[in-house]
């Protein structure tokens, strides 16, 4: 019976971190580059939390889903080909994980350039949805 009551236990402990693994991260990754390489601005910003912070690099902060979302539009008339790598995920309890990960976009214009960086975000679990809660990056030159 103790061994029982055990296993439940740890499986109920565990459960929610199942949610935080590097493969769930990559899926929603994906659906990221997806949305923004499609111009789909409306979908980026929905996987935003609606009290999310973004924390561009030599800009200002935006604070809340609708100022994410008008951020991103934005930054996408200047950039594209976005591309996401999951370095590492750890998760913060059983409702929020942390993601570090690398990036790769290219700038649109008459001399496109490729450019490089990394990024830490914070994930949130809200109902039965991961969002961004916290975005911050910066260029690797």
């Amino acid at each position: 019976m103790r061994f029982a009551i055990l296993v439940t236990a740890s499986l109920l402990l565990t459960g929610p971190a199942l949610a935080q693994d590097k493969a769930t991260i990559e899926k929603l990754n994906a659906a990221f580059v997806a949305a923004f390489n499609k111009g789909d601005f409306a979908a980026v910003g929905s996987m935003y939390t609606e009290d999310a912070y973004l924390l561009p690099p030599g800009s200002a902060m935006a604070k809340g889903r609708s100022n994410v979302q008008a951020f991103w539009t934005k930054a996408g008339e200047a950039i594209g080909d976005v591309k996401l790598t999951t370095v590492d995920v750890k998760p913060l309890g059983g409702d929020a994980a942390r993601e570090i990960g690398t990036f790769a976009l290219t700038t649109k214009g008459a001399q496109p350039q490729n450019l490089t960086g990394k990024y830490v975000v914070v994930w949130q679990k809200v109902g039965s949805d991961w969002k961004l809660a916290t975005d911050i990056w910066n260029s690797d030159k």
